[in-house]
């Protein structure tokens, strides 16, 4: 340092005899000139005097961050991709054949369990009742007179018979004709949405042909198939995360059934959870994919993943080792167990307490000086 304020003062005391000696400037302003300089030469020096012992001061070192090695719970989870079900999901075909003649409901039309969705052409039946009540009436009324007779111990026991057989045939085929006349009118099985009318007015409908699809989607499931190297880790009740990609929407739900057989083509067996839908947004056949924890320890080491080197004598990470004053990087090896996204259980070489480089450790090797940040 006195070095440089040296050199400067000779640099000022150099200028001054070099100034020519025909200079206009008196010696009074020549001084006030010379002492400006100086102030400023001062702060100058001050200034670079600073700077050098902030150099001579400051450490030298890698910048790393670390952080405290510590106790805490892991949890491991695996990803299942699902189609969402609906257990309401019904294709509504009449009873009985016949010409469709009108159609109650439209597309998308929330309906209600035993609401009319359509008609078929009953005319046939309608006077197939019509004939069969005037057939009754005169059937009743023979039934009466011959009852009267009976009683009046005129005509035959087999004529009564025959009259109250009779009464009750038509009685009993009247109620077939009712019957067959209901199973003309097409109505929905369940509460729910129609959701496709595949038939329209005018055409022939019948059993087995289907007319319209009226699903309810307030009550969906989903079904997963999961590897069976999980078999053991998974049980029904377990807590999972629910997301469905298509329309950004998380739900939680629970595993309501986990099957009992694996499948030997894929060797996986199914999951089912139930879901609530009180909004609608979830719609059948929708893709989702089940977050399901398989693994858990509520108290373990768990490092950044992205720590943990590997070479030919296995995985390590760097140690921020106290070096008084400062600190070094030690190349630690450890042992690890599972991995969820960047975080990794360490089973053996740290403790609770230490420093690990989390940041700045690919700058570093075996006792490399560090700057803690």
């Amino acid at each position: 340092m006195k070095k440089i304020t040296t050199i400067l003062l000779l640099f000022i005391i150099v200028l001054g005899c070099s100034s020519p000696k025909n200079n206009e400037l008196s010696p009074e302003k020549e001084l006030a000139e010379a002492q400006k300089e100086l102030k400023v030469l001062q702060k100058k020096i001050a200034r670079l005097e600073k700077q050098v012992k902030n150099t001579e001061d400051e450490p030298d070192g890698v910048r790393v961050k670390t952080e405290v090695v510590s106790l805490q719970p892991f949890s491991h989870f695996i990803t299942v991709n699902g189609e969402v079900k609906a257990d309401q999901n019904i294709n509504v075909s009449p009873e009985t054949g016949g010409n469709i003649i009108s159609i109650k409901v439209m597309e998308g039309q929330n309906v209600k369990k035993g609401q009319i969705l359509g008609r078929l052409n009953t005319k046939t039946i309608e006077n197939s009742i019509s004939e069969i009540k005037t057939n009754l009436q005169l059937a009743e009324t023979l039934y009466e007179r011959q009852l009267k007779l009976w009683e009046q111990n005129i005509g035959s026991e087999v004529d009564l018979l025959t009259a109250k057989t009779n009464r009750d045939a038509l009685k009993a085929k009247l109620d077939a004709a009712n019957s067959q006349l209901e199973m003309a009118i097409i109505t929905s099985p369940i509460d729910g949405i129609v959701d496709d009318i595949y038939q329209k007015v005018g055409e022939m409908a019948g059993p087995g042909i289907p007319f319209a699809r009226v699903v309810n989607i307030s009550k969906l499931y989903i079904y997963g198939d999961v590897s069976e190297a999980y078999l053991m880790h998974i049980k029904k009740g377990d807590a999972i995360t629910i997301n469905f990609p298509a329309i950004d929407h998380t739900i939680k739900g629970r595993i309501n059934q986990k099957s009992n057989i694996i499948n030997p083509q894929n060797r996986t067996f199914r999951v089912r959870v139930n879901i609530d839908n009180p909004n609608g947004n979830i719609k059948p056949n929708l893709i989702a994919e089940m977050k399901i924890r398989d693994y858990y320890v509520p108290e373990t080491i768990v490092v950044p993943s992205l720590t943990v080197i590997k070479d030919f004598k296995g995985e390590y990470l760097f140690v921020a080792e106290r070096n008084n004053p400062n600190y070094i990087a030690r190349k630690t090896y450890v042992k690890t167990g599972r991995s969820n996204n960047n975080s990794t259980i360490v089973l053996s070489g740290l403790e609770p307490g230490q420093l690990i480089i989390i940041e700045g450790f690919e700058q570093v090797v075996n006792e490399t000086p560090i700057l803690r940040q």
